[in-house]
């Protein structure tokens, strides 16, 4: 008896108390800060040092650097490093801020911004620089408070029943089977990158189907994979992924040509790190393999270089210098570039600013994101800030639709919206890529689905 009250006073001693327990949780915390700076200030330097690559014309590229006035004067080097870093003291905002899908869509766009505030240090187009900079810096600002800190939770009235869900997570991969047979009926080849936009030209089908095709491979498809992840149906999301890659033969994408291997390395990225870790690296780890693989094999990847770093990471960041020198001296839209408005209301440009922007600068036939479209295009750049401020809050709300589902769920069901969003406006985001219907989804589904035994949290949480 002696015996067991000895052993149990022990045992009651080892145990920690609150307090013990709260400062190991601040020691985590701040652990987790440190290294999660330690990325981002990683990830800002080689964002740098990618566009000064891409700025040397010795180093071969599909597109020609200047054509798309990406530049660099190392006399100017000093005012672009006094820029850059101004613009670093807003990266300590994601070491704070907890995760969300606007934390990952704000990750994206504070990378645009700071490779756009690189770019406008050395461009050549003709505008107010200086003061396109600081409406920029503004408008990330704008953007990132209500998109990093509107985190609160709307109450779930209504949830679909576990059985309801599964349902709904088979009808998506049904939906994604009959959008590519019956859009393989209209064109349908497996095509190298180079020629895309040879045969993107040519591509006829029903508009509703087009809408369809961007819904289902943007949306419906990712959220049944994360779904299905969540659900520990691994065969099922495998399927998944098999019929993303068949999206690529009828669009003629790049973006349907990567989703699926992105989904693939975010779930990968989401076995060793925490979600906020996985948002870093999922740029920083492209962003250094193009820089390692043209330093040591020049010419050989090419192909990877012009891809990632110039396509994926830095056109975005061109679109807004473009748009910036463009809109300084010709008539703004007031949101007449979406097209219920265009049929109300007066507009100076009856095609799309893709087309208006290809003719101008010759530069191909790619949309702005949201700073660029809803932004300087729609207000001007004085304004542009609270334009993008109510973009923030749109994705505030997408935000507190989803405030209590894991963040692994919510990385993965959400993949490929920032990547749209770096390229597309936000109101055609939320109709045609179905980030509105996504927000819908988070809001219906039922919590009680990641409600596991503690060993296997550790894949939805």
């Amino acid at each position: 008896m002696r015996l067991f009250r000895l052993s149990y006073l022990t045992s009651m001693s080892s145990q920690p108390t609150n307090e013990q327990r709260h400062i190991a949780d601040k020691d985590r915390r701040t652990q987790e800060r440190f290294w999660l700076g330690i990325l981002i200030g990683l990830h800002i330097v080689l964002c740098c040092v990618s566009l000064v690559y891409l700025a040397n014309d010795r180093i071969p590229h599909l597109l020609d650097p200047t054509v798309f006035h990406i530049r660099y004067d190392p006399s100017r080097l000093y005012v672009a490093i006094l820029v850059v870093a101004v613009f670093t003291l807003f990266a300590p905002l994601f070491a704070f801020a907890r995760f969300s899908i606007g934390y990952f869509i704000g990750f994206y766009f504070y990378t645009m911004v700071l490779g756009y505030l690189w770019i406008a240090c050395f461009s050549d187009l003709n505008y107010n620089h200086p003061l396109a900079q600081l409406s920029a810096v503004a408008s990330a600002a704008a953007f990132l408070l209500p998109a990093l800190f509107v985190v609160s939770p709307i109450r779930q009235t209504y949830a679909l029943s576990e059985r309801a869900f599964d349902r709904l997570l088979a009808s998506f991969f049904l939906l994604g089977v009959v959008t590519v047979a019956i859009s393989s009926t209209y064109s349908f080849q497996f095509v190298g990158i180079e020629h895309i936009y040879e045969y993107r030209s040519k591509m006829e089908s029903p508009a509703l189907l087009r809408y369809l095709v961007g819904i289902t491979s943007s949306t419906l498809l990712p959220f049944a994979f994360a779904g299905f992840v969540a659900r520990r149906a691994y065969w099922r999301s495998a399927a998944i992924i098999v019929l993303l890659v068949f999206f690529y033969p009828i669009t003629y994408s790049k973006l349907a040509l990567f989703a699926p291997c992105w989904i693939v390395a975010l779930l990968i990225l989401l076995k060793w790190v925490k979600a906020r870790a996985a948002v870093i690296l999922s740029l920083l780890v492209p962003l250094l393999t193009g820089i390692l693989l043209i330093s040591l094999f020049g010419q050989h990847v090419a192909s990877y270089f012009s891809l990632v770093n110039f396509r994926m990471i830095a056109i975005p960041s061109v679109a807004m210098d473009v748009y910036h020198d463009f809109f300084a001296t010709h008539d703004l839209t007031y949101f007449c570039q979406m097209s219920p408005l265009k049929r109300v209301m007066g507009c100076p440009y009856q095609d799309q600013l893709s087309i208006v922007m290809q003719d101008a600068y010759k530069l191909g036939y790619f949309n702005a994101s949201p700073f660029a479209t809803e932004g300087i295009a729609s207000v001007g750049m004085l304004y542009a800030p609270f334009a993008v401020f109510i973009c923030g809050l749109v994705i505030a709300l997408g935000n507190r639709l989803s405030a209590d589902l894991p963040p692994n769920f919510i990385l993965l069901s959400g993949a490929i919206i920032p990547q749209i969003l770096l390229n597309v406006p936000l109101a055609t985001t939320l109709l045609t890529h179905g980030l509105g219907f996504l927000f819908l989804l988070w809001y219906l589904t039922p919590r009680t689905i990641f409600e596991l035994q503690p060993r296997e949290t550790a894949l939805v949480g």
